[in-house]
């Protein structure tokens, strides 16, 4: 059983920078693919970025060129790193672990609570 708890999210105007981690619980951390996922009021949870075990990035488009995701391996942790924020980037973010590779909520055997980020215009 792997335990995901994220941090920081908060509130930030327009055009700020925020950065998201995400700690996890199991000593083979290492070995699952790391996404972040969001869920804006209304919609659905959508797909933000994953990180493979050895360092590969996949990000939606809407995202790419302003949000970073890296991981600390030693210390069992996933960033994402938000800059350039959106008023449509507010949202609840969660983490999830994936012992493979991919974009799909199906993929992920493992889920975080949750953190919230407001973008102010």
């Amino acid at each position: 059983q792997v335990q995901l708890v994220e941090s920081g999210g908060g509130l930030v105007q327009a055009g700020g920078s925020l950065r998201l981690s995400c700690a996890a619980s199991e000593r083979t951390f290492s070995r699952y693919a790391m996404g972040w996922f969001r869920q804006a009021p209304g919609k659905e949870r959508e797909f933000v970025a994953v990180i493979s075990w050895n360092g590969y990035t996949t990000y939606t488009d809407s995202v790419k060129g302003r949000f970073t995701i890296s991981r600390d391996n030693a210390k069992n942790t996933v960033y994402l790193q938000m800059n350039s924020l959106k008023p449509e980037d507010t949202a609840v973010y969660y983490c999830a672990a994936s012992p493979g590779y991919g974009t799909k909520e199906y993929e992920y055997d493992y889920w975080g609570q949750g953190t919230q980020v407001t973008v102010s215009s």
